[in-house]
């Protein structure tokens, strides 16, 4: 018999939920079983796989102590690189800024130095994460950008703030901007555009259409904040976030991003001898409309990236055609 109290950062998870995470050798069937014979209890009496957890709940688990073997901590994350730049921190999240080339979680091509590493060694090394003494928790990532986008990126520090803050971005409570360069001049000085966009995995590339139906449906408002040298400056205000949506849909109706490889034209950066693409996500508003308890405190909240380099060098007429 194993004995487990709930700690502040389990609380609130489905009982199935936590125990998956606690003992990964215990099998799904053996764990379901066990639950509906109440050989799994809470503070003495019968729980079921559905109910939610509390801190302070005392789980008492009578099965083989072979398969309650909670994984023998591996620190990867200490072997991730320990730059990391913070826009905004305080006890419950952080906004990063993600550098150009960074993955954010570990992929095939590399498993670890991601901005998800850094964040945990990071809390690790301040004494803010102790994964011994949590059951099932680690500090996560509440949203993603591409390896080749640049800009900020949320990490939750808490459970608690982690549900808050997916819920909010699901709500789409969180407004997220971004800086964009695109090729040409747009037709109007701001815009809804709107259409479908259709992922396909094994090509790792999105298709645009405007046909009902064809994938999901996508919305890119943007707003131009500057023309020159054949370049347009762009605020993007990004209503539905799918992959690679703002690269596409741009590029969709004929001004894809300087740089952009995979969806724009290769003569054309080399033209402008841009290598990388012209993609930030610069700011980020926190504007609530449900009850968002402990984060409350960021309603309203405004955070904008400073010295986004493309826009800097846009703005010093720096961009241009070489030829």
């Amino acid at each position: 018999m194993k004995q487990i109290t709930v700690k502040p950062n389990d609380a609130g998870q489905r009982l199935d939920k936590f125990l998956t995470k606690a003992f990964r050798l215990l099998p799904a069937s053996l764990m379901y079983k066990a639950i509906r014979k109440k050989d799994i209890k809470r503070n003495g009496k019968r729980i079921a796989a559905e109910d939610k957890l509390e801190a302070g709940d005392v789980l008492s688990i009578y099965l083989p102590d072979d398969v309650l073997v909670q994984s023998a901590p591996v620190y990867e994350f200490m072997h991730a690189s320990k730059a990391l730049s913070i826009v905004y921190e305080d006890e419950h999240m952080m906004l990063l800024n993600k550098p150009v080339g960074l993955i954010v979680h570990p992929d095939d091509s590399e498993y670890t130095d991601t901005l998800i590493f850094r964040v945990q060694r990071y809390l690790y090394e301040k004494g803010e994460y102790d994964p011994d003494a949590e059951n099932s928790f680690a500090p996560a990532l509440v949203n993603r950008i591409d390896r080749n986008t640049c800009g900020i990126v949320i990490a939750a520090k808490t459970a608690v703030a982690l549900r808050i803050l997916n819920d909010k971005l699901k709500r789409r409570e969180i407004e997220k901007h971004y800086l964009c360069l695109v090729y040409g001049k747009m037709p109007k000085a701001s815009d809804l555009l709107e259409g479908y966009l259709d992922k396909n995995e094994s090509q790792n590339r999105v298709y645009i259409s405007q046909k009902e139906g064809e994938g999901r449906k996508i919305a890119t408002r943007y707003t131009v904040l500057g023309e020159k040298n054949g370049v347009s400056l762009l605020d993007i205000d990004l209503l539905t976030g799918r992959t690679h949506q703002i690269r596409a849909h741009l590029a969709s109706v004929g001004h894809p991003l300087v740089g952009d490889g995979k969806y724009g034209k290769n003569e054309q950066n080399k033209r402008y001898g841009i290598t990388k693409q012209a993609l930030c996500s610069y700011r980020l508003i926190f504007r609530f409309t449900t009850d968002a308890a402990e984060l409350s405190y960021l309603q309203d909240r405004e955070f904008t990236l400073d010295g986004v380099w493309f826009a800097d060098a846009f703005y010093k007429g720096e961009i241009r055609p070489k030829s």
